[in-house]
């Protein structure tokens, strides 16, 4: 029976069938089956995987311009200016000592 039923439904799937459809559907299926061919014929879509583009052109930007800057000018030291500074001769001392406050009153001499 199973057999049977298996037989049956694979009868019907595969059999060839009348299908009544108006010129709409009769004008879509035209306009895919030419675009399918149009697909097998030229070469692109699914069928087409064999073609590859054109690499890229490698485009390399130019190196930048050597610039060289002038050394820096020499640095010259001079000396510092040497100052001289005149004791007034009553704020020495002779003797090299003196208690704190007597050179204000003159008697370290």
């Amino acid at each position: 029976m199973k057999k049977l039923l298996v037989l049956g439904l694979a009868l019907a799937v595969l059999s060839p069938t009348l299908a009544f459809a108006g010129a709409s559907t009769d004008a879509a299926l035209g306009l895919g089956a030419f675009a399918v061919f149009n697909q097998i014929i030229s070469g692109t879509g699914v069928f087409g995987g064999l073609a590859y583009p054109a690499p890229a052109p490698v485009i390399v930007a130019p190196p930048p311009p050597v610039i060289v800057a002038p050394p820096p000018p020499p640095v010259y030291y001079s000396p510092a200016p040497v100052y001289y500074y005149h004791v007034p001769s009553r704020m020495v001392v002779r003797s090299g000592w003196c208690p704190p406050g007597h050179m204000r009153h003159g008697r370290c001499y």
